[in-house]
């Protein structure tokens, strides 16, 4: 796989399930991923929860295709017929679905003659797919054009995803990503810093500028953030305290 350049570092999830809509089970592959991407200086930027329902799912990785974005998809590779994600991530790729010759090898090696009927319906590919290898069990997922599909369950889903970022930007690591200084005002409402806030976005469009309002025992309290990269960060916070001081929101 060649590394994204810096212009191509969008990341998404989809993450499939019936069981996560309806509450019966409660997600935890964001918190994974955000935790594996932030070792390699990176960031998710959008995620989709969507149910196992086929027209839905084609219509999500068309969108999810569209967008240019690595992303990364969890659940649905299995060998029941609510495991979807393989015909529907190969509709929305206009491909069809063929057997993976490694994948077959690799399931009749493991289950020998239980691979047949039913297993080797997962070494059913998207034309074109490579193999994401599952340290867990060995039944591998699949990579295609950017999408990485791996199992629904966590802790085969975390150790493939960490893989494939390894495979897709090797030579990144934690110090290559945004860095975020934090600024915390008491007693003042964030409706009060709107012209603060509207002037330092104006002045740092390249900038996240965020502000996080909370009550604290009865009294407003804000925390402002400033992310981006470092030199520009400390460039603008040392600009917003300066913007805060002069109105009065910071001591001189």
């Amino acid at each position: 796989m060649n590394e994204p350049t810096n212009d191509d570092l969008e990341i998404g999830a989809v993450i499939i399930g019936d069981e996560l809509l309806s509450g019966k089970r409660r997600d935890r592959h964001q918190q994974h991923l955000t935790a594996a991407l932030a070792e390699k200086g990176l960031e998710l930027a959008w995620l989709r929860i969507v149910g196992d329902h086929p027209a839905r799912l084609v219509r999500t990785f068309r969108e999810t295709l569209a967008s240019g974005a690595e992303v990364f998809s969890f659940g649905g590779i299995g060998a029941t017929p609510d495991d979807r994600t393989r015909a529907c991530l190969a509709e929305a790729l206009g491909r069809p679905l063929v057997a993976h010759p490694e994948f077959v090898a690799l399931l009749e090696r493991r289950f020998g003659a239980d691979a047949r009927p039913h297993r080797v319906r997962m070494a059913e590919l998207p034309e074109g797919a490579s193999l994401i290898p599952n340290p867990v069990n060995g039944v591998p997922g699949f990579s295609c054009e950017r999408h990485h599909c791996v199992p629904g369950f966590p802790a085969m889903a975390e150790p493939m995803a960490r893989w494939v970022l390894e495979q897709r930007f090797p030579n990144r690591d934690a110090a290559a990503g945004a860095v975020e200084e934090l600024l915390v005002l008491e007693g003042v409402s964030e409706s009060r810093l709107v012209p603060v806030l509207e002037a330092m976005e104006a002045a740092f469009p390249d900038l996240r500028i965020s502000c996080l309002p909370r009550m604290d025992r009865g009294a407003p309290r804000v925390e402002l953030g400033v992310r981006g990269p470092r030199p520009r960060v400390t460039e603008a916070h040392a600009r917003l305290r300066q913007a805060l001081t002069e109105a009065g929101f910071l001591p001189a």
